[in-house]
């Protein structure tokens, strides 16, 4: 009777610490405040840490007379860069076209535009080139905005969530499969925009 009632035992103390262990573990962490992060992240472009929330810009569209957006509502792919656009900006604007496109379905919920810090852009080639773009020529916007992302290379392509907020900067050089899975992640766990 002693093996059996041993036996018994043993197996009520191997179900409660299966059962109540992970329970326990959970407790734990949770009063000691424990912080655990992972050292790697997914993400392909520079988290801002907070997001930095953006002054409303309203820009015009190339090639369609009266039509604007503005940075509320969707996200946006934001580019800054002088109006005189250089092969990295030129190279920056088609990998947010072709990114824009490949997220299919939801392309919709993606815009973009192109900020210039001097100069005047060539709008032909945008509204030819890059339909729907949004374009703001203004440099005292583009001053202000330059003050909250930083310094900025005419290649990077910046990010901005629906409610204005600047999330995500993607460096000159980015893969395009980069900058497409952080938006499909984005767009799959976003109830915005």
């Amino acid at each position: 009777m002693t093996d059996a009632t041993n036996r018994g035992r043993r197996t009520l103390l191997l179900l409660a610490l299966v059962f109540l262990g992970p329970m326990a573990l959970a407790v734990g962490l949770y009063v000691t405040d424990f912080q655990w992060r992972p050292e790697a992240t997914t993400e392909h472009g520079d988290l801002y840490r907070p997001a930095r929330p953006l002054p409303d810009l309203v820009a015009t569209q190339p090639g369609r007379l009266g039509e604007t957006f503005t940075l509320h509502g969707r996200w946006t792919l934001l580019h800054i860069g002088p109006g005189a656009c250089a092969a990295e900006c030129r190279q920056a604007l088609v990998a947010s076209r072709q990114v824009r496109r490949a997220l299919g379905r939801d392309m919709d919920r993606v815009q973009r535009l192109f900020l210039v810090t001097d100069g005047h852009a060539d709008q032909g080639m945008l509204a030819a080139e890059h339909p729907g773009i949004g374009l703001v020529e203004h440099p005292a916007a583009a001053a202000g905005l330059l003050q909250l992302v930083g310094p900025a290379t005419p290649g990077d392509v910046f990010l901005t969530d629906p409610l204005g907020n600047l999330v995500m900067r993607y460096a000159t050089g980015t893969p395009m499969k980069g900058m497409h899975a952080d938006l499909q992640r984005l767009l799959k766990v976003s109830t915005i925009g």
